[in-house]
């Protein structure tokens, strides 16, 4: 809980002045009862109409004020819940910004919107009614007893025999409860996980025609999360029953032993009253008490889930020993020393001894089949994941020694996804440089084959729909690699970013990139593009089975001629 204690500091006021007004509502109320046994036992038994009405007034006033402070009380709950969740919902934001690429694949997209939406929500209202009730419950409870010994102690043991009970029987039920709504929010992961897949890929599920198999498994999802809910909501429903039944049976004892005490003389008529009125209140707020103990075990529930994703680590900005931070002005060598790496739960080596260096201002081909390695080995470089062993140099520095901002503020990267945010291309454009002029825009999209794309939207304050959904794959993908080149990279990574360009735009991008001052890597399956790179790297299976120019692995590589031959069979 110390994240939620945290967060909750700057609202260290409004914590203590929610349940401070609670408590003087819980005084007003514990009033009431006495003025109607003076009520009963004196207004109506001698007939006192001005005597009676004034209590009425009192009683008027006491609800009055009551209100008054339950309002306040629920306003500075509210500001406080909901200022807690702001700043959990922000550190969430924050710790999910620096997760690395591994922990962002261990943990999961789904789950990491469960967190930022379910799981906040549920904590803020379980902090807004633990402010108004934790407090104001047991007050009422304990004051209502103290109150009955006041009015008599022999029946007031009624309330010292059931309140120990009530409180076995809630916190029973809190503790076998508590373990399944932690699997229900499991369960509600999946069926989140299951929604988010179904509307990405809606087109392929239609494609194939397999609606009926993906509400199958929607079904079998919300089947377990039904089961499961279910489960903990018959435990927790034992709360109400159980707690009506102690209270009536103690109801019943209350009135037989006080009926018997009135006979006798030693109690009032009104006295019986005002000890019923309190075993109600006791009633009441045990009640409360009991959903507010389903609320909180929810709560409680959700805020360990996000203190697990709050406690993880995150990306180390160095990994070992930092010497120097890149200047990204004079330099774009890379170098790879003997690499290999794996997936986290991968098993088998994505790739395995790789060692080859580029000089500044070469451009490098990466070719290979798919699944033999090539993203992830340009994935190195930037360290979106560090090298199982070996080790990637760039300038010369080994980048687990370089702060990671320093290093990526040297590279442009262009995903094989091309992802784009709403807004303008202009905004879009910016994130490659913030302080890029409309000149620089310019330049990078004629660079990338794009300045046709900005017209055809109206330049550059042209909308882009939330990720770029009206415009074509290779408009899309050409937006992106401008992106990259605003940035004015040392080292520009194109991780197959130009697969839906047609040949001929595809042939204009790579010539217009000879231009720039940078390393460039292609990565790509086919041929054509890397035909005039001054290196080019072939992966097989996540090993390195060529390198060298075209000419040259067409000469000596059977895996480089098995690729290209199949692309120009004319040509064998």
């Amino acid at each position: 809980m110390k994240h939620l204690f945290s967060c909750m500091k700057p609202y260290r006021k409004e914590a203590v002045l929610a349940p401070l007004f609670k408590l003087f509502e819980a005084g007003m109320e514990l009033i009431v009862p006495l003025i109607v046994a003076d009520i009963v036992d004196v207004g109506i038994a001698n007939r006192d109409k001005n005597y009676i009405l004034t209590r009425c007034l009192l009683m008027v006033a006491l609800g009055v004020a009551g209100l008054v402070f339950a309002l306040t009380a629920q306003f500075f709950a509210a500001k406080a819940a909901v200022g807690t969740s702001a700043q959990l919902r922000s550190r969430l934001f924050r710790k999910l910004q620096s997760f690395s690429f591994t922990q962002i694949d261990s943990v999961g997209t789904s789950t990491m919107i469960t967190r930022m939406t379910s799981d906040v929500n549920q904590v803020q209202t379980g902090v807004n009614m633990a402010l108004r009730l934790f407090l104001r419950a047991p007050i009422i409870v304990f004051g209502a007893m103290i109150m009955a010994f006041f009015v008599n102690a022999q029946v007031a043991l009624v309330f010292v025999v059931v309140i120990p009970l009530l409180a076995i029987a809630v916190f029973s039920v809190m503790g076998a409860s508590l373990p399944l709504y932690q699997r229900v929010q499991g369960n509600l992961d999946n069926v989140y996980l299951s929604v988010r897949e179904n509307l990405a890929g809606a087109r392929v599920i239609r494609a194939f025609s397999l609606e009926e198999r993906e509400r199958e498994e929607f079904g079998r999802r919300n089947a377990s999360l039904e089961k499961t809910q279910k489960k903990a909501g018959r435990i927790s429903a034992l709360n109400n029953p159980v707690t009506y039944v102690l209270i009536n049976l103690a109801i019943i004892a209350l009135l037989w032993i006080g009926g018997d005490r009135v006979d006798l003389g030693v109690l009032e008529q009104g006295d019986v009253i005002a000890l019923y009125g309190y075993l109600s209140q006791i009633l009441v707020e045990l009640v409360k008490l009991a959903n507010l103990v389903v609320t909180v075990t929810k709560a409680v529930s959700c805020e360990k889930r996000i203190e697990k994703v709050l406690d993880a680590e995150g990306e180390r900005r160095v990994l070992t020993e930092s010497r120097r931070e890149l200047s990204g002005t004079e330099k774009g060598e890379v170098r790879f020393d003997n690499v290999s790496f794996a997936y986290a739960g991968g098993g088998a080596n994505a790739l395995t001894d790789i060692s080859f260096s580029v000089r500044k201002g070469e451009t490098v081909g990466i070719l290979g089949g798919t699944g033999a390695g090539k993203s992830t080995l340009v994935n190195l470089i930037p360290r979106f994941y560090s090298a199982t062993e070996g080790t990637v140099f760039v300038d010369g520095e080994d980048v687990g020694s370089v702060p990671v901002n320093s290093l990526r503020a040297c590279v442009g990267v262009v995903p094989q996804k091309a992802v784009l945010f709403q807004g303008t291309i202009r905004s879009n454009l910016l994130w490659g440089n913030p302080d890029a002029t409309d000149d620089d825009l310019h330049e990078a999209l004629r660079l990338a084959q794009a300045a046709d794309v900005a017209a055809a939207k109206g330049g550059l304050d042209g909308e882009v729909a939330q990720e770029g959904k009206n415009l074509s794959g290779g408009q899309r993908q050409r937006l992106t690699i401008a992106r990259a080149l605003v940035r004015k990279p040392e080292i520009l990574i194109l991780d197959d970013s130009a697969s839906a360009l047609d040949y001929a735009t595809d042939a204009r991008l790579r010539a217009a990139l000879r231009e720039i001052d940078a390393t460039v890597f292609l990565v790509s399956q086919r041929a054509a593009s890397v035909l005039h790179a001054d290196k080019v790297i072939v992966l097989d299976d996540g090993k390195i089975a060529g390198i060298g120019r075209h000419e040259e692995l067409l000469a000596s590589c059977q895996v480089y001629r098995e690729i290209y031959y199949s692309q120009y069979r004319e040509d064998v």
